[in-house]
Parts: structure tokens; C-alpha cells; sequence
């Protein structure tokens, strides 16, 4: 099990990342998008954006990119399989938080200064600034208000994911077996019958090339190529031209104070006797008798309430707090426990309150009122909200006319160009059905490629290759698509067929030896310094060997395998001893024992996500134009 997670690594990143979305900063201000029409999905009535969605999608393949590097292929997120994830994991997310609510998980200011404290993009010099905390922020188009309610929702969302995955089941004898697996050791020699000792005596003759090239036109067909000019109109060119007066964004301020607001929160304590709500009425009324009864106790003695929370609280998260829970906002709790708090007085101590969860006394300890933050701390959120919208509203205003301008003057592209205040732009080699950036996307390439533009000379259509981009083009220089002559190849052919010659002479001489070596005779060969291999640590052996190496019988050695080596020729190995793990100790018992609670505790975790999207009323409807972008 362990080998394969160091062996596929990377595959195994990719995959935890469709997975899980952790801080993709989708909280309850997105959601509250009811006019989004074409949201790709809704989850019990609350709508995920498409908004939402793209920026996931571009998200996802920021980490890819900066996990693959070189190897990283954008095209892999147009592909329909890719996009399904991302949405399903913001639907699981959703989810997820509803639950967290729905069991009364809180979290504190305190948290949420903690995680927003943490991260570097917030920081100077080392530690927390507030200035540059508002600033980025607002580069986002986004209040601290916004940003903390998203950061209170993955939390609490957290938490609960944390309830399973940080306990699941892992038995001594699963790690001890585990432990023996992981860690036995086999002594092995290698021996290499590699494929350049067979080059010279494989040969390749004119028919033989002449066959290969034309058994395969597809390997030296040159696809189709285009160089275009194109204008690119986008918000962004607006957005540095727009003008916002400071008179409007006090204005702004002033007229929409709620949403630079905190609303009030309230801090109260609560002494929890549980039963379940389908439990037995006799087991219900006895628990109430005795909420009854301690009720009366506190009210008796009110300042005796964390000391009796302490004592007879059946809430594991509260009861060594003397039942403190912190502060939180409406809606927060469970509904009867919410609207109990919030029709309490400081210091008051309701009647029993009945939930799901069982009887509550609840005590209110403090108040904490809303608050507005100063218009200088948010000026700049606002000044950039506006600016946004300016450019929105131009952008709406111009892009019908761009279009136009595009369509009905189709034989040129400077008068689209002059209305958008930009420069005709020319490309590189555009080749057909290869997306190169965030400008040439499958969409793009599809316009750029039709007959109307190819043939007939004119304009591409205005398309949109990002929210608020359209792009325009036509071409310059055409390439059709061919295939390269037999003379262009032949050396390449030559060479392809000479190597599978000698390939083929390479393994067959190897299982030949092999053979001989499996059968107990001796033939000379090179063989290698003898070196110790488990399944994690192989040196230079690829997966295939190790798995046949270890699978081999160790009752009677040597023992003798061979695979067709990766990078041509036989690799033939030797076991000659096998040291079997030693018993382990309790810390590592321990460590092995860890890895497997987190493995089951995931499993716990995904069923846990599966059942609640069977209970759930889920709607999905997949962008289909929706393309991450670079």
C-alpha cells in the first residue's frame, strides 16, 4: 500500500486535489447570487454561481500548473471529466457547511484571526498588516466583512471533515502486517542485455521504410496551421481607464453601510442533557425531568451555571468551558437554540430549549453590537467595487457595438480595434486543435479555423475566451495540412526501424538467458554489485521488476527474473537473500498505524460526503463553455 503511494506520488497530489477543495473561499456572500440564471448547480435551493465555478476551475489549475511545471497541459481542463469534478467538489463543500451548521459547529473571532493572521499575502516584514490585509482584499473586489463570513463557513466546515478524517480505525495487526510488507528486503544482482549491443547487426532496407511510411501517414501528417492579426477587447483596458470620484465612493459608503458592517453576535454558555429526537417518549420525558431539575438549580444559584455546566453537561465541545460556546451570529445555531439566544437579555437564563440534540439552558453572557468599519479602511474596497462597475457598464455598453464593428466591416480589423482603444495584434504559427494560452482556447481555434475566415478571407466572430474578453481575428498566412515527403522521413524511419530490431534481438536473447538461468545453468553475464531493495527504496528498478522481485518464491534462492527494460533492452535480476522487517516497536507501530486512520478516516469522510448528496436536492448543469484560463 505504501509503496504505491511513494511510487504514484504525484498521481496520488492529483488526485486528493479533485478531491478536496481546501480554502477555496466560497462562503455565503456567493451564494446569495438568486438572480444567477445559469448556475451550474443548486444544492437545496442555494445556488452555486457560475462565477463561483470558473474561479475554482482556474483555481484548480493554478496548483496543477505549479505542481506539474513543464508537464502541465491546460487542455486537460476543457476535457468534460475535469470540469464534473471541480463541480461536484463545490457542491460536496456546500454541503459540507450546511451540515456544520446544521450540528451547531462555531467558530470563534479568535480562529478566524488565527488563519487570517497566518497567511503570507497579508503580511510585512514577518508579521499580520492591516493595511495590506484591506489592500489585497480589495484587489479582489471583496470587504474583510466577505472574506472573514468565508473563512467562518470553511472552518466550520473543517471541523466536521476533521470529526472523521482524524479518526479512523487502524488495528495493530493491519500496521504489523503492513510493517512487514513495506519493510522486507531482498538482496539482488543485476544484469543487463541491452539493446545497443544489437544495433549494428539490425539493418533496415528501402522497402522496409518505404512500408513503415506508408502503414503510417498519421506519424508524419503536419496538421493544418494559421497566422492571424487579432484585437482584443477586454474590462481590464477599462478598468485602468475608469474614473471614480471620491465624493462617489463616500457616497457609496454611506448609502450601503450594512455591507461594511459586522452583525451583531452574541456570546452565551448552555448546559446540553442529550436525547435523540426519535427516541422513546418515555426516554424523552425522563432526560426533560431532569433538564427540569437542573434548571430549577440554576436558577437557584446563577452564578453557579459554568460550575454546574461543568458538571452535568452532556456536550463534550462546551462542558470543560463551563458550557462557554463563544460568539456567534444568527443562524449560526440550530433554529430553536437561536431563537432563544437572541431573545435573551445579558445575564438571562432561558427555559429549557428542546432541539434535536436534546434539552438545553441556556445562559446569555454577552453582547456584541454591530459594527461598521471606517470608511478609510474600506475606501479602497469601494473605490476598486466601483471602478468595477464602470467598466462593467461600459463594457456592456461597448461590446455590442464591437461586435458589429467586427461583423459588418469584415474585411478589416481597425475599426473594432479604434472603438476598443487597443492595438491590432499578430500572432505566432497557430496550429489547428492545439490550445497554446489563455488567448487561443479550443473556442478560439474552432472560429480561426472555419471556412469563413480560411476561405472566404473575413473576420472571426467576437468570442468570448474569458469572462469580459472578446477577441476578434483574421489571417494573415495559411498553412493546409500535409503530409511530410518519404525524403523529409526516410533517416527517422530508419532509425525507428533499426532500434525495433534491435530491441527485438535484445529481449529475445534476455528470456533466452533467463531461461537458462531458471533452469540451473550458468551463463556468463556482467552481473551487477549486489544491492539491498523493500518495495519503497529500488534505486533504478522500475515498479514492474520490483513488483515481480517481491512476488517471487524466497523458499529456495537464488531466483532468477527479467523484464523488458523501460529504456530498451532485458534487465534479468538475482535474488540471492531475503531479510524479512524486524518486529517493530511501539513508535513505529504507531507511525504505520497513523497512515492507516487516515486512509479509513477518508473513506469515513468521502461516505460520510456520498450519503449527504443522497439526501440532498441537487441539481447539476455543466457549463459547457465554461474553460479554466491560464
Amino acid at each position: 500500500m505504501f509503496d504505491f503511494v511513494h511510487e504514484k506520488r504525484r498521481l496520488v497530489q492529483i488526485v486528493l486535489l479533485l478531491i478536496i477543495l481546501p480554502f477555496a473561499f466560497f462562503g455565503v456572500d456567493s451564494y446569495r447570487h438568486a438572480g444567477d440564471t445559469d448556475a451550474p448547480a443548486t444544492v437545496n435551493g442555494s445556488k452555486i454561481t457560475k462565477q463561483e465555478f470558473e474561479t475554482a476551475l482556474r483555481q484548480q489549475q493554478d496548483k496543477m500548473r505549479q505542481m506539474l511545471g513543464a508537464n502541465f497541459d491546460p487542455a486537460m481542463f476543457d476535457k468534460p471529466e475535469m470540469k464534473s469534478a471541480v463541480l461536484e467538489n463545490l457542491v460536496a463543500q456546500r454541503l459540507l457547511i450546511e451540515r456544520a451548521k446544521a450540528v451547531g459547529l462555531t467558530v470563534t473571532d479568535q480562529q478566524i484571526a488565527q488563519v487570517i493572521g497566518g497567511i503570507d499575502a497579508f503580511k510585512e516584514a514577518g508579521k499580520f498588516d492591516k493595511a495590506r490585509y484591506t489592500s489585497a482584499l480589495s484587489a479582489q473586489n471583496m470587504t474583510p466583512m466577505m472574506f472573514e463570513a468565508r473563512i467562518k463557513d470553511e472552518l466550520s466546515g473543517q471541523q466536521l471533515r476533521d470529526a472523521y478524517t482524524q479518526n479512523g480505525y487502524a488495528a495493530n495487526t493491519v500496521a504489523d502486517n503492513i510493517i512487514a510488507i513495506n519493510e522486507q528486503q531482498r538482496v539482488v544482482s543485476i544484469a543487463q542485455v541491452p539493446l545497443q549491443s544489437f544495433i549494428a547487426q539490425a539493418k533496415a532496407d528501402e522497402a522496409e521504410i518505404k512500408a513503415y511510411y506508408e502503414q503510417n501517414q498519421k506519424e508524419f501528417q503536419v496538421p493544418e496551421q494559421v497566422k492571424v492579426e487579432y484585437v482584443k477587447f477586454s474590462i481590464r483596458e477599462l478598468m485602468a481607464k475608469a474614473d471614480v470620484k471620491t465624493e462617489d465612493v463616500r457616497k457609496y459608503y454611506d448609502e450601503h453601510l450594512s455591507e461594511f458592517s459586522t452583525p451583531e453576535q452574541r456570546q452565551a454558555s448552555h448546559i446540553l442533557l442529550t436525547v435523540a429526537a426519535t427516541a422513546p417518549q418515555a426516554e424523552q420525558d425522563k432526560v426533560k425531568a431532569r433538564a427540569e431539575q437542573l434548571l430549577r438549580q440554576v436558577k437557584q444559584a446563577p452564578a453557579k451555571f459554568a460550575e454546574l455546566a461543568k458538571q452535568n453537561s452532556q456536550d463534550p465541545g462546551s462542558a470543560a468551558n463551563g458550557g462557554d460556546l463563544g460568539l456567534f451570529g444568527r443562524g449560526m445555531m440550530v433554529k430553536p437554540f437561536d431563537e432563544a439566544v437572541f431573545a435573551l437579555k445579558v445575564g438571562e437564563i432561558s427555559a429549557l430549549v428542546k432541539s434535536d440534540f436534546g434539552y438545553h439552558i441556556i445562559k446569555l453572557t454577552a453582547i456584541k453590537a454591530s459594527n461598521a468599519a471606517p470608511f478609510d479602511e474600506v475606501s479602497a474596497a469601494v473605490m476598486a467595487k466601483l471602478r468595477q462597475q464602470n467598466a462593467a457598464d461600459s463594457f456592456a455598453e461597448l461590446a455590442d457595438k464591437f461586435s458589429n464593428a467586427v461583423y459588418e466591416q469584415s474585411d478589416t480589423l481597425k475599426p473594432a480595434a479604434a472603438l476598443a482603444g487597443v492595438k491590432v495584434e499578430q500572432s505566432a504559427w497557430l496550429t489547428k486543435g492545439v490550445a497554446a494560452d489563455e488567448v487561443w482556447t479550443p473556442k478560439m481555434l474552432q472560429a480561426v479555423f472555419s471556412d469563413d475566415v480560411i476561405k472566404n478571407h473575413r473576420n472571426t466572430a467576437a468570442v468570448e475566451i474569458a469572462p469580459s474578453t472578446l477577441l476578434a481575428a483574421r489571417m494573415l498566412e495559411h498553412k493546409p495540412a500535409a503530409v511530410r515527403v518519404l525524403i523529409d522521413v526516410t533517416d527517422s524511419i530508419k532509425q525507428k526501424i533499426i532500434s525495433k530490431k534491435a530491441l527485438d534481438m535484445a529481449v529475445k536473447q534476455g528470456r533466452m538467458l533467463l531461461g537458462q538461468l531458471q533452469q540451473g545453468t550458468k551463463p556468463a553475464l556482467d552481473w551487477s554489485v549486489a544491492q539491498t531493495i523493500t518495495h519503497a527504496q529500488h534505486g533504478a528498478l522500475d515498479v514492474a521488476m520490483v513488483r515481480q522481485l517481491f512476488q517471487a518464491d524466497s523458499t529456495k534462492l537464488p531466483q532468477y527474473v527479467g523484464v523488458e527494460a523501460p529504456g530498451g533492452g532485458f534487465v534479468i535480476v538475482r535474488v540471492d537473500a531475503v531479510k524479512n522487517a524486524e518486529v517493530p516497536d511501539d513508535v513505529k507501530r504507531g507511525r504505520y498505524a497513523q497512515q492507516v486512520r487516515q486512509m479509513t478516516g477518508e473513506e469515513m469522510f468521502q461516505a460520510y460526503i456520498a450519503d449527504a448528496k443522497k439526501d440532498a436536492k441537487i441539481k447539476l448543469k455543466l457549463p459547457e463553455a465554461a474553460t479554466a484560463k491560464p
